[in-house]
C-alpha cells in the first residue's frame, strides 16, 4: 500500500522544498520506491517549463513520472494560485489532483505532497490546500519558519487541522532568520503548545543547512511503516 504525507507551512517560504527533498531522499536511503508531487505550483524561471520547486522533487525521487502527474497545475506568474488560475480562465479541480495522487501510487509505494503557501491559501471560490491534504486523506507535516509572527502562524495553523479533523503529524522548525531574538524560546513555546511531535530542528545556515534528522522513527510518526 502507498503511503504518503503532506507538507506545508506557515507561510511561504518557509522551507517546505528543502524538507520535503530531504524526506525524499532519506526515503530513497532507507529503500522506499519514493516521488515527489506538487498539486499546485505558482512562478516559472524564465525559458524553464519546470518550477524550480517541483524540479527539485523530481530530482529527489527515485521513480519517474509524467510532470503532468507529479505537477498538476503550473502557474507562470508568482501569485496566488486561485489568481493566477482566474486570470487564465482555469480552475483548481481536487478530482484532478486525487486522479494524478492515484497513478503516482501506482509506480511509488512512497509519496510526499509540497503544497505552496500555508494551509488556508485558497485554490477556488470555496477551497483551499488544506482541501488538497483532506482529499488525498494524508497527514500533515507543518514547516514553522522560525521568525517575527511564527508563534501566531504556527499555532493558527494547528487549529486549522484540529478543526478540519486532519492528523497533524508533526512539525519542523527552521531558523530561517539569523538575527531572531528569543529563538530558542519561541522553539520552546512551541514544543508546548503544538500538539505533535517536533520532527527536525534546523539550524539556520546562509545556503540553507540539509536536514539530516529523517530517521526511521520519523518514518513511523509519518506513517511510514512496513
Amino acid at each position: 500500500m502507498t503511503q504518503g504525507v503532506f507538507i506545508s507551512g506557515t507561510d511561504t517560504g518557509v522551507g517546505k522544498t528543502m524538507v520535503s527533498v530531504a524526506l525524499l531522499r532519506a526515503l530513497v536511503a532507507e529503500g522506499y520506491a519514493t516521488i515527489g508531487m506538487k498539486p499546485v505550483a505558482a512562478g516559472l524561471p524564465i525559458g524553464d517549463p519546470v518550477n524550480a520547486d517541483v524540479r527539485a522533487l523530481m530530482a529527489a525521487g527515485n521513480r519517474v513520472a509524467p510532470l503532468a502527474d507529479i505537477n498538476p497545475y503550473c502557474f507562470a506568474p508568482p501569485i496566488a494560485p486561485h489568481l493566477a488560475a482566474f486570470a487564465i480562465g482555469s480552475e483548481i479541480n481536487l478530482e484532478r489532483i486525487a486522479a494524478a495522487y492515484a497513478r503516482l501510487a501506482a509506480v511509488a509505494d512512497a509519496i510526499v505532497v509540497e503544497g505552496a503557501g500555508g494551509l488556508l491559501v485558497p485554490l477556488g471560490s470555496k477551497t483551499d490546500m488544506l482541501d488538497v491534504a483532506v482529499r488525498l486523506g494524508l497527514p500533515v507535516v507543518l514547516v514553522v519558519g522560525i521568525r517575527l509572527g511564527c508563534l501566531n502562524h504556527a499555532l493558527l495553523s494547528a487549529l486549522a487541522l484540529e478543526v478540519r479533523g486532519v492528523r497533524f503529524a508533526g512539525w519542523v522548525a527552521n531558523r530561517s532568520d539569523a538575527t531572531m531574538p528569543e529563538g530558542e524560546a519561541n522553539v520552546a513555546t512551541l514544543l508546548a503548545r503544538l500538539n505533535a511531535p517536533l520532527l527536525a530542528d534546523i539550524a539556520w545556515s546562509a545556503g540553507g543547512a540539509p536536514v539530516t534528522e529523517f530517521d526511521r522513527t520519523t518514518f513511523k510518526l509519518l506513517g511510514f511503516a512496513r
